[in-house]
């Protein structure tokens, strides 16, 4: 398997566009509604890297996605010691076989090379992707009631979760 740094999307679109399908259709909750359709996939994926704030990763295992992650950068003055962890996603076929925790590593790298020293992301509460986080050292700062809709028009909450890459706090000022 080989896991690397995206910088264009061109040549990988089909696959990708297939993939984040797959998991959308499965009922990842990842921004998406099933049924996704190829062109909205395409869509996504054609215009995901027209900004320096996006930093994707791909897992290829036999000449096929296997899975994705991406660091989205944050850009304010004030935040450039922070960024956010989205859309980890896994072929369904592979899953629990510690993909995502390598997906999730290569970002967590990354971020430490760019200088980033503060993450953070939200999954869907209940979702198996919980354990995962939580295993990888990642904190729950709290739950967001009916943040995302699921297919079948429910309202799900959402969990907050941050992970210290090693810096200090200002706790001054916290209360």
């Amino acid at each position: 398997m080989d896991i690397f740094e995206v910088k264009s999307i061109e040549g990988y679109k089909e696959e990708l566009s297939k993939l984040l399908i797959e998991v959308v259709n499965e009922g990842a909750s990842i921004g998406f509604l099933p049924p996704l359709e190829q062109v909205d996939a395409e869509e996504y994926w054609g215009n995901l890297l027209k900004n320096d704030d996006v930093v994707l990763f791909l897992a290829v295992m036999d000449g096929k996605a296997a899975g994705t992650i991406q660091l989205h950068l944050c850009q304010k003055e004030n935040g450039s010691h922070r960024a956010e962890i989205a859309k980890l996603m896994t072929d369904p076929s592979i899953r629990r076989k510690g993909l995502g925790r390598v997906l999730l590593k290569a970002a967590e790298d990354k971020a430490k090379q760019d200088g980033r020293s503060l993450l953070v992301l939200d999954t869907r509460e209940g979702d198996v992707s919980n354990i995962l986080y939580q295993s990888a050292g990642y904190v729950k700062a709290g739950i967001i009631p009916g943040f995302a809709q699921s297919a079948q028009g429910h309202l799900e909450a959402t969990v907050i979760y941050y992970k210290n890459l090693n810096m200090t706090f200002d706790t001054k000022n916290s209360s």
